[in-house]
């Protein structure tokens, strides 16, 4: 929108609409600080653009007269960093824009410094200091709880095109790297991008672009967290029974593609568990936890999480006496906790599809499978089985909120582990 300074200047002498929103900066007397538009004001106004669509924001020009007054020179940079605080600290999901730096000219033909502020088509439902508004024409007007639900509904797994599935505004197939992608691919396809579209990797928008899907960016990006934030995994490795960061040991967050962080999750607890060994007379050695049961149990909050819920990560807490693994959203569909054993159901089948075709490298011989995922619904009853095996105890399944899934798997009872003498050691 507006792609050349010909078009926004058209744009602007035609006035606000639905697209196009300007704003005059004013500063305090002192110039300390910008007056207006005030923090509240501008994440009201972006939020409602992003609710409505794809939009321009430009500052720097009177709304009123539509004059180009610009933005004094030497503060761009604070201007350019309240829009940004706006757009993190006042918005809830925060809000991706991008933001230009050009020069307009006034009606007396000088160059005006402005910012262009590009609001692009969101994947969430955003809410502002003033609630949740949505853009009427040149105006915004909050949202009535009918038309809100519609909204969420829109952009949510309720959709008919489920989440995973949704084009990633601010993407193009550039993001996707082939090392990645060629893993679904395959070497030999004559038209490649033709079946990342087909794989549903690839979309296009409402606006006929091109972009990756969230599938394609989980999957087939180095950094999906560049667009979804949320999507990592945070381990964290506690000393004794309770969260607590004095008694933190080793912590990360694990990024990249989905089972790039499966793997490095699964090495987090192998690098963290204590292996207790004793010689009866030969050597025979008990590991804290199942690295198959972390495997699975891992691979599971991966896949089947909520991707569309904005600001929680699956988390991995490593204890002495146990591991709890969180994962975000309630159970899909009508799963109970307490059918999670015998019955299968998916939230996300796209991924679990292209889960089922990564290979999990030099881990298969201990986790005893080829690839990330196997869809024949025995990874839960692999994960009780295998702990309860090692523990004595088997792991125990909560809802947490009707907003997270809790699994804790209970650590085993390692034999001599303090004894220090020839009879048995223990080792991390």
């Amino acid at each position: 929108m507006f792609e050349d300074t010909a078009d926004l200047l058209k744009g602007i002498n035609l006035g606000e609409d639905a697209s196009l929103e300007l704003k005059a900066v004013t500063f305090r007397s002192d110039r300390s600080k910008i007056a207006r538009p005030t923090a509240a004001d501008l994440s009201d106004a972006l939020a409602a653009m992003a609710n409505s669509g794809v939009g321009t924001f430009v500052l720097g020009v009177d709304h009123k007269t539509r004059e180009i007054v610009g933005i004094p020179l030497e503060r761009l940079d604070d201007v350019e960093r309240h829009v940004r605080e706006a757009c993190h600290d006042c918005i809830v999901p925060p809000l991706a824009v991008h933001i230009i730096r050009l020069e307009l000219p006034d009606t007396t033909g000088v160059p005006r410094p402005v910012l262009k502020v590009e609001v692009p088509r969101s994947l969430f439902v955003h809410r502002s200091p003033g609630g949740y508004f949505q853009r009427t024409g040149s105006s915004k007007r909050e949202m009535s709880p009918d038309v809100l639900a519609r909204l969420f509904q829109q952009r949510s797994q309720a959709q008919l095109i489920r989440f995973e599935e949704q084009a990633v505004p601010d993407t193009s197939s550039a993001e996707l790297e082939e090392t990645l992608w060629r893993r679904f691919v395959g070497t030999h396809t004559p038209d490649p991008v033709g079946t990342l579209h087909k794989l549903k990797l690839l979309s296009q928008d409402d606006s006929g672009l091109e972009r990756a899907t969230v599938a394609g960016v989980l999957m087939c990006a180095r950094q999906p967290e560049r667009w979804l934030p949320s999507a990592y995994v945070e381990a964290v490795h506690y000393r004794g029974v309770r969260q607590d960061s004095n008694y933190q040991v080793d912590a990360s967050q694990i990024t990249g593609p989905l089972d790039r962080q499966i793997l490095e999750s699964v090495s987090f607890v192998r690098r963290n568990m204590t292996v207790a060994a004793v010689k009866t007379p030969q050597r025979v050695e008990t590991p804290q936890f199942s690295t198959r049961a972390v495997f699975e149990a891992v691979v599971n909050a991966v896949a089947h999480r909520d991707y569309s819920i904005h600001g929680s990560k699956v988390r991995l807490f490593m204890f002495d006496d146990r591991l709890d693994l969180y994962s975000p959203g309630p159970l899909p569909n009508t799963v109970r906790v307490e059918d999670l054993a015998v019955r299968q159901s998916t939230r996300n089948e796209l991924l679990t599809t292209l889960l089922a075709r990564s290979p999990v490298g030099p881990l298969s011989q201990e986790v005893v499978r080829q690839c990330s995922m196997e869809k024949r619904g025995d990874g839960v009853p692999v994960i009780l089985a295998e702990s309860e095996k090692l523990s004595g105890r088997q792991p125990v399944y909560r809802l947490i909120g009707d907003a997270e899934l809790l699994l804790t798997i209970w650590s085993a009872q390692l034999p001599n582990q303090d004894d220090e003498t020839d009879e048995g050691d223990s080792e991390r």
